[in-house]
């Protein structure tokens, strides 16, 4: 997948996870012996790099047929984020970074949002590796420059691994196979790897960030020497296709297009990053945001909430035709959204405990309630995908699931995993009864109305949680798990707080996402990997440490082929799955976005994402006719 430490706030819903993972022509079947005295060929360079499929577009084409090349420049995007920054620094794993800082950067290649597992040379002019994949190597694009016009130089590339490694452990732990970074060419980078046949590694360090190394070891403007692993509100030197020109602390960040930007007659960007300008604007929550919206002070909505996108959408800019709602299907791997178990605390430990919590959770009474029956749940850490195991594993699977068959749950072999469902009230009731003789198994015992273990302690379940929306999804939940005794309860903290305990890893329940791709890879590692459930900043939240997993890990990651990818994942999910480490929520199999009517798009929408951002425009002829019609 692609790691990304910045996302705007506003396209949170909307994110892709571009997968890392290269593998592209075959290798001839059968070579000739080599002769010791010639030297062997090169390697073939790429301008793409894909791993499910050959990249669509060939070397020397003009532009993607997902965008407009004619597209016209200008106007203002007004954009909504929740929460507060405190940092221009989207690197370090200290502070709250600001919305859209990724709109300042550009890394070696880019995705492609309407092909999964593909990425494009942007930085780089191509890119090769040896056919073992023990390292990649990356000719750069002589015309590559900073928006102050300085180069970029494999010096940059070489500074950028090295220092972002340092500054966050998340990024130290997505490279770690990376050793070494050098300069092989007057214009080229080598990278090694420690280990081989790792077919995504030169796709994971194609999405490097690239960053200036002059301007981050000099003195910064209050003549104190520039670090990268702290937290910081100086305007930091991008080269992507935006620069910040202004910015309010906590408030409202806007960027501004960059006129002379090196890559903007590139293939790769032409006919993207249409507005003149990009504002996000803070609010502590979505509610203000959306009535702003509604009046017409931010553009777009992106909605993540089924109440509102069905009773909330009836103001008069919507019946005048002014604002437009639309519901745009995306064809992506479904994230498991859960809710997820801190193994670090000790009444999570048990997995009869974790599944008598999945059993208390009413989905199918949440979705008629709450979400007018616009969800689907979750039934896969892959789901709507190849990947998303099925039936009882058989074949290459169960070949590689015998190798930790006595480490896994039993049922594996013998059961397929299904979530409960509760069609009628009684199936709830049973679910319910199921529960409390798990934890009366697991050892809680209740003592008048409370679970209670031999040690006198209570099961304590607190959860935590940033958006106000989800306490009237929790709150139905915890008076069920009430009910069996759990001392449950929620606590809602400013995203600053959230994120420093989620790093810290002080919580006992908190709601996190985890988005796939067709292609995964190295990033299971950082998800479910007993490497990373002691590291700050894990995506590992629920603190997974097993062998098993570790190995099933290893058997993506080192996947041959294709049908031995889909066959380890497949394995990983069903054990995932079995030790029930989350509660599986729901996803929706579609972009929910509302807009007023001033928008120019393509003709085609890229398969993965509307790309509002990336690819519309203003439409000047709307915007003139809204504002007549507006009075304005």
């Amino acid at each position: 997948m692609r790691l990304r430490l910045d996302v705007p706030a506003a396209c949170l819903a909307a994110l892709i996870c571009f997968a890392a993972g290269p593998a592209f022509a075959q290798e001839p079947a059968s070579t000739p012996a080599a002769d010791p005295q010639v030297s062997p060929p090169s390697p073939p360079r790429h301008h793409a790099l894909s791993l499910v499929d050959k990249p669509k577009f060939e070397a020397g084409f003009d532009h993607f047929d997902w965008v407009n090349p004619d597209a016209p420049k200008g106007g203002t995007l007004r954009a909504f984020a929740e929460g507060s920054f405190d940092s221009l620094n989207a690197f370090s794993v200290k502070g709250d970074p600001a919305a859209g800082l990724g709109l300042i950067y550009d890394s070696l290649m880019t995705g492609s949002p309407d092909e999964p597992s593909t990425e494009y040379c942007l930085i780089c002019e191509w890119v090769s590796y040896p056919a073992d994949f023990s390292s990649v190597t990356f000719g750069l694009n002589p015309k590559a420059r900073f928006n102050d016009g300085s180069p970029i130089t494999p010096e940059d590339v070489i500074f950028s691994l090295d220092a972002q490694k340092k500054a966050h452990p998340r990024m130290a732990f997505y490279y770690k196979n990376v050793t070494k970074a050098e300069k092989t060419g007057p214009n080229e980078v080598t990278f090694t790897f420690d280990t081989k046949n790792n077919r995504e590694l030169p796709q994971i360090v194609g999405q490097l960030t690239v960053l200036p190394k002059k301007w981050w070891e000099t003195n910064g403007a209050d003549g104190q020497p520039r670090d990268i692993t702290k937290s910081s509100l100086e305007v930091p030197l991008g080269s992507g296709a935006y620069r910040i020109k202004s910015f309010d602390p906590g408030r409202s960040i806007t960027y501004e297009r960059v006129k002379n930007y090196w890559a903007k007659d590139l293939p790769v960007q032409k006919g993207q990053y249409n507005f003149d300008e990009m504002n996000y604007t803070y609010f502590l929550d979505r509610t203000p945001g959306f009535e702003q919206f509604k009046s017409g002070k931010i553009d777009y909505w992106a909605e993540s909430v089924a109440n509102r996108w069905a009773t909330a959408y009836n103001f008069p800019a919507i019946e005048k035709g002014w604002v437009k709602k639309e519901a745009i299907p995306v064809k992506r791997v479904a994230p498991m959204q859960s809710f997820v178990f801190n193994q670090r605390r000790k009444q999570f430990e048990d997995p009869r405990v974790r599944k008598a919590f999945a059993l208390a959770f009413n989905f199918e009474e949440a979705n008629k309630k709450l979400f007018y029956n616009s969800y689907v749940r979750v039934g896969s850490y892959f789901d709507n995908s190849e990947l998303a195991a099925k039936g009882l594993p058989e074949g290459r699977e169960l070949e590689i699931l015998n190798e930790v068959k006595d480490q896994v749950p039993p049922e594996v072999f013998t059961t397929e995993w299904k979530n409960p469902v509760n069609t009628a009230p009684d199936d709830f009731r049973k679910h319910m009864r199921e529960a409390s003789k798990l934890l009366n198994e697991a050892g809680w015992k209740l003592d008048g109305r409370q679970l209670k273990n031999a040690q006198g302690e209570t099961l304590n379940a607190e959860f935590l949680l940033v958006q106000p929306e989800f306490e009237r999804i929790v709150l139905p939940y915890i008076q069920d798990l009430q009910k069996l005794g759990i001392n449950a309860s929620v606590r809602i903290v400013d995203s600053a707080q959230y994120k420093r305990r989620e790093d810290s890893h002080d919580y006992d329940v908190i709601i996190d996402n985890f988005p796939q791709s067709e292609s995964p890879g190295n990033e299971q590692r950082d998800f479910w990997g007993s490497a990373a459930a002691d590291r700050d900043g894990t995506k590992n939240t629920a603190g997974i440490k097993n062998p098993a997993i570790d190995k099933l890990i290893d058997k993506v990651v080192f996947a041959k082929d294709r049908a031995d990818l889909v066959a380890a994942t497949r394995a990983l999910d069903r054990v995932l799955l079995w030790n029930y480490y989350v509660v599986p929520q729901w996803h929706y199999p579609y972009e929910r976005i509302a807009y007023w009517d001033v928008f120019g798009r393509p003709a085609k929408t890229p398969s993965q994402t509307s790309a509002l951002t990336q690819t519309w425009w203003f439409d000047a002829d709307k915007e003139k006719a809204l504002a007549a019609q507006r009075g304005q």
